[in-house]
């Protein structure tokens, strides 16, 4: 897959595609289908098949100091995406200068000039331009007078009534439900980040952890969960804690993950953790020999839910 970080100068052999649009944060099970969509219409088509979203999400952009909401980074989305069978990512600087372009605006420059499409797949709900003043409709309407086709396509509901939103999976993270955001992604929730060096403390009480920043992603509720961990040649199983650690009176929020029969050193390493389960809330110890009988209980109780499924 080929990522650009612009909608200008894009070269002749990435036009003619056929382009889904959209923020796909999380790339949920909706997403997914779409994208199986695009792929399908692509190939009828004879084009390459590619994704336009925008970078940062616009959320960012109006909300700058709002709290972090992304399910999947920049980085992480694009991998997920290039598994997906996307042919081009057009990662599109969401900035002042777009904020205030006019839809029909946006559709000449950036999707008829810039990227020379040849057709486009949205979302009915689909909103673009300046106080999204642009819709599915609007896309119809020009598309016919600039020569490139556009399609709706029908949302993926979830259990009940409900279509697959990136909000409710969002609300089942942060009420410690993974196993609800995973029924709607399509897969378990997963965070991807260096191993950085912490306190040492864990491997004085046997339970060695690797230290992992949420930086760039949602915070999913405080507490331990039952995890599973790639990155280091085969997947192992794990208990973690996602919190502030009350214990030691820290106040940054940290990923701390235990791998379950793994001897070795992590420091530096990318690993890719995904939360299966949420075991309780984090909550504060009365010293270390509390802390380590906690901690064994967690992981036997994360042993049985991950050796469950």
């Amino acid at each position: 897959m080929k990522v650009f970080r612009h909608f200008e100068h894009v070269p002749d052999a990435a036009k003619g595609a056929v382009v889904a649009i959209g923020n796909f944060d999380g790339v949920h099970r909706g997403h997914q289908a779409l994208i199986a969509e695009g792929r399908r219409l692509a190939a009828s088509m004879g084009a390459p098949f590619g994704i336009l979203a925008f970078e940062p999400h616009p959320q960012e952009f109006f909300r700058k100091d709002g709290e972090k909401f992304r399910l999947t980074p920049f980085r992480p989305k694009a991998e997920m995406l290039c598994r997906l069978g996307v042919d081009a990512l057009f990662a599109v600087p969401f900035n002042a200068r777009l904020a205030a372009m006019p839809a029909e605006q946006f559709i000449a420059d950036v999707l008829v000039k810039g990227l020379g499409l040849r057709h486009v797949i949205t979302g009915a709900d689909f909103q673009f331009g300046k106080g999204r003043g642009g819709d599915a409709a609007l896309l119809a309407r020009e598309g016919a007078r600039l020569g490139f086709g556009a399609s709706v396509f029908s949302v993926v509901m979830a259990e009940g009534d409900h279509k697959v939103s990136s909000t409710d999976i969002r609300a089942a993270l942060k009420k410690g439900d993974p196993r609800a955001a995973a029924r709607l992604l399509g897969h378990d929730w997963t965070v991807s980040g260096h191993v950085r060096g912490g306190d040492k403390r864990g491997r004085t009480i046997g339970f060695p952890t690797a230290n992992i920043s949420l930086k760039g992603y949602l915070e999913p509720a405080l507490g331990v969960y039952a995890v599973r961990v790639a990155g280091i040649g085969r997947s192992f199983e794990g208990v973690a804690n996602f919190g502030r650690r009350p214990t030691f009176d820290k106040k940054d929020t940290l990923l701390e993950v235990h791998l379950f029969d793994f001897d070795g050193d992590l420091y530096g390493r990318h690993l890719d953790v995904s939360l299966v389960d949420y075991i309780r809330a984090e909550r504060k110890f009365s010293g270390l020999d509390e802390l380590k009988a906690q901690i064994a209980a967690d992981s036997l109780t994360a042993r049985d839910i991950l050796a469950a499924g």
